[in-house]
């Protein structure tokens, strides 16, 4: 074989990997990989404007396809120190993103060089795993080691660094190995004894509850998911930010539960005898660790493939380790010949009721259309105005909080959040990255108009490569949850809450993408429908009233809460 260079070796080694994409900021410290990309006829190049929001492209790219997304930083020290915040974001949501870093050359480490950091120490905290190539002929290794981490379970975010003299090294390269693809990760399902009992025990509940979590949703185990509900007559609720576990439309959806879901799902936790938590850590935005949000006396049913995570937070009656989707088959198979109990069916006709209660209330709050803009007229606008197919990525803040609970998720998967990072300025780069994976589906964007100040540039990148999302931009000119902390708890001593914001309709023309603006509530379902349908990218400014702003964390200030009453 012929000799090629390292940067050369990291392509083909992307290329065995079946990559199409590779997000990444150009860099002195891996030209050699960007030149090598130049040849990678299989493989486009998504040139960004930060390192940051081009990790959540890469995010968003790996959740939308099941797959990983690649991300390469072209230069070390700050190059690579932008990549921190984006990945500890797809830590948190185990999301198998593949993270390429220029590095120092290997004869400078330890001597105060230009631009060094160490980028080993630094990505340690927030990956997996992060090496650092020592060998040249070693790329191709430990390029696929990176990919195979990255998609073993539990997935998550990896860190190569690449040492820019080891990337103009020349080396013959030895035949390479089988690709990810066929090598791909087999399921696992439970315990057949321990699904068996967990059957019974199903089977024996008046009020059974399944807890749907971002297990089933990576899974792809919707139908799964919903088989097993029928059989039991149970409603399925969702953990939040995984509001499309299962579609919505189904008649068992519950909506997210706990102090971040709706009233009725997170009553059916509080209420429920027996619950199957699915795929699913109970963790803190599902409970905020508390029987505030669960029934105490609960028999609780935990399947997680992370054996750590079963009964990690609360107490459980059975743990199994497995794939969500394969252990509710399971469940589905010995419960084969179960039906539910007149008791179990009139709890469940209780439910769709009160969902449906529930559903025509926020109807009937949306359809209003006096100014100022309300939250709430702006979902279900947009809940009428997009199509079956339809996306969402949504940001942390409070405005996008209440969002995640009202959006149409017909078509799993279809809802891509920070999850427990809790990220600002996550949501516009994510979507990106989620359209590129999904190019034929309509992908929405719902953002403060702090936060898509953070990644407005990203624009450029959107236009640039005709990646046609549609970005809504609540505009309440301010920070909105430490504004409603600082109104409710701090007696509206407001410092740092108010922000100045450009016309980011105008900010999007100018960037060569379609710009709107919504201030009258009137206006809503025209604009809305116009946005969606201009065929390229797209920024719908949409002016909310500043005075609509919600306190979520209240547990956090309850020390204060007699001072400001």
């Amino acid at each position: 074989m012929a000799e090629i260079t390292g940067g050369k070796a990291v392509v083909q080694a992307l290329e065995a990997e079946g990559v199409r994409h590779v997000f990444g900021l150009i860099g002195s410290a891996a030209m050699e990989v960007f030149d090598a990309l130049y040849d990678a006829r299989g493989i486009r190049f998504i040139g960004v404007r930060d390192e940051r929001t081009g990790v959540h492209m890469a995010d968003g790219y790996a959740r939308a396809s099941g797959g990983a997304g690649v991300f390469l930083a072209g230069q070390n020290g700050p190059g690579a120190t932008n990549l921190v915040t984006g990945l500890a974001q797809a830590y948190a949501a185990y999301s198998p993103v593949v993270a390429l870093a220029g590095s120092l050359s290997s004869a400078h480490v330890y001597r105060d060089a230009f631009q060094e950091v160490d980028q080993q120490a630094l990505f340690k905290p927030v990956t997996k795993k992060t090496w650092t190539v020592t060998q040249a002929k070693r790329i191709p290794e430990m390029v696929r080691e990176a990919f195979t981490t990255a998609l073993a379970p539990r997935r998550g975010p990896v860190a190569l660094n690449l040492p820019r003299d080891l990337l103009a090294e020349s080396f013959v390269p030895e035949p390479a190995p089988l690709p990810q693809s066929q090598r791909a990760h087999v399921a696992a399902g439970g315990d057949p004894e321990l699904v068996r009992q967990a059957a019974q025990l199903l089977a024996g509940a008046k009020r059974p509850l399944v807890i749907a979590g971002g297990g089933v949703k990576n899974a792809r185990a919707h139908a799964q998911t919903i088989a097993l509900a029928q059989r039991l007559g149970a409603p399925v609720a969702a953990s939040p930010g995984h509001g499309d576990a299962i579609p919505c439309d189904d008649p068992c959806y519950a909506g997210q539960v706990g102090p971040r879901g709706n009233a009725v799902a997170s009553a059916l936790a509080k209420e429920a005898d027996v619950i199957l938590a699915l795929g699913t850590r109970l963790g803190f935005n599902t409970t905020f660790y508390s029987y505030d949000n669960l029934n105490r006396e609960a028999r609780i049913i935990q399947v997680e493939q992370e054996p750590t995570a079963v009964g990690r937070f609360f107490p459980v009656a059975l743990g199994i380790v497995g794939d969500a989707g394969k252990v509710a088959l399971q469940l589905g198979e010995a419960l084969a010949s179960h039906e539910p109990s007149r008791e179990v069916a009139a709890h469940l006709a209780k439910f769709r009721a009160d969902r449906a209660r529930l559903i025509e209330e926020r109807e009937r709050a949306g359809a209003a259309r006096a100014d100022p803009i309300q939250p709430a007229m702006l979902y279900e606008a947009l809940a009428r105005a997009v199509p079956a197919d339809a996306m969402f990525t949504m940001d942390a803040g409070t405005l996008c909080l209440q969002a995640t609970d009202r959006m149409p998720y017909r078509q799993p998967p279809s809802l891509f959040t920070p999850l427990d990072f809790g990220l600002v300025g996550f949501s516009y780069a994510a979507g990106l990255g989620v359209k590129l994976a999904c190019p034929n589906r309509t992908v929405v964007s719902l953002m403060g108009d702090g936060g898509f100040g953070m990644t407005a540039s990203e624009i450029g990148t959107a236009v640039a490569h005709g990646i046609d999302t549609v970005c809504i931009v609540m505009n309440n000119g301010c920070w909105g949850a430490e504004k409603a902390y600082q109104r409710d708890f701090f007696g509206a001593r407001y410092i740092g809450a108010d922000i100045p914001n450009p016309r980011y309709d105008e900010l999007a023309k100018l960037h060569g993408a379609a710009g709107f603006r919504i201030a009258r509530a009137a206006e809503l379902d025209g604009v809305l429908r116009e946005a969606l349908a201009c065929g390229k990218p797209a920024v719908v400014d949409v002016m909310i009233d500043p005075d609509a702003l919600y306190s979520f964390r209240r547990d956090s200030f309850k020390h204060r809460a007699k001072a400001a009453g």
